[in-house]
């Protein structure tokens, strides 16, 4: 595949939407073809599968994890590999961390997410994983919660403990920047990450820098 797959993780409300949307726009700039997506929900089934997960009644922490990695199957199947496959950067709002994060530790059901979802994905590794870390802010948090987001609430120091626990294990592949900065310093951090990953695999840096970038987005 000759395109560039780069993911952003972290906890609820760290501004994940925000810094994609700017990496996308600055990832344009420079010519590319740029796919944002999200998991879940990235793909017609996932919309669906989201709004059973995120927004239904009560799901048993198994089903739950099976229905991640059914979003994940199909939508790494049927619109994140084509369009790598055509030289597409791919911008994507977690991938299989959050699953190993938020099923597999907060919810306790261990090693066999990871391994689910490895074999949903077909082994897909992101060119780079960003992790935008910090302290949670429940200012950030303003908006209606999800029901995963209201039923791991009370875990938000362990999630991001693991978050930054995987990133250890990889420092090649992970950028860990501090979220808590100003919109405008992370995009700066993120943007020199992507501009490392992208010389790694034998891609063009990203253009120069504009000024001017909105305030946070939603997580």
């Amino acid at each position: 595949m000759s395109g560039f797959f780069v993911v952003f993780e972290g906890g609820d409300g760290v501004g994940k939407t925000t810094q994609i949307e700017l990496l996308a726009r600055a990832l344009r700039a420079g010519g590319r073809e740029v796919v944002e997506t999200r998991e879940p929900g990235g793909t017609e089934l996932g919309r669906e599968l989201r709004q059973a997960i995120m927004h239904g009644g009560h799901v048993a922490p198994r089903a739950e994890a099976l229905l991640y990695a059914a979003d994940r199957a199909h939508h790494i199947a049927t619109k994140v590999r084509p369009a790598l496959e055509r030289g597409a950067a791919v911008v994507q709002d977690r991938y299989i961390d959050s699953s190993v994060v938020y099923q597999g530790g907060a919810r306790g059901l261990g090693d066999e997410v990871a391994r689910v979802s490895e074999w949903a994905t077909e082994g897909l590794v992101p060119d780079l994983t960003v992790l935008l870390d910090m302290e949670s802010v429940p200012e950030r948090l303003a908006r209606e919660l999800d029901r995963v987001e209201r039923e791991t609430g009370g875990d938000r120091a362990l999630i991001r403990e693991s978050f930054l626990a995987l990133a250890s294990r990889e420092p090649e592949r992970y950028a860990v920047v501090d979220a808590s900065q100003s919109v405008d310093d992370v995009a700066a951090d993120v943007r020199v990450a992507v501009d490392s990953a992208l010389t790694k695999v034998g891609l063009a840096g990203l253009p120069a820098a504009h000024a001017g970038v909105e305030p946070w987005g939603t997580p």
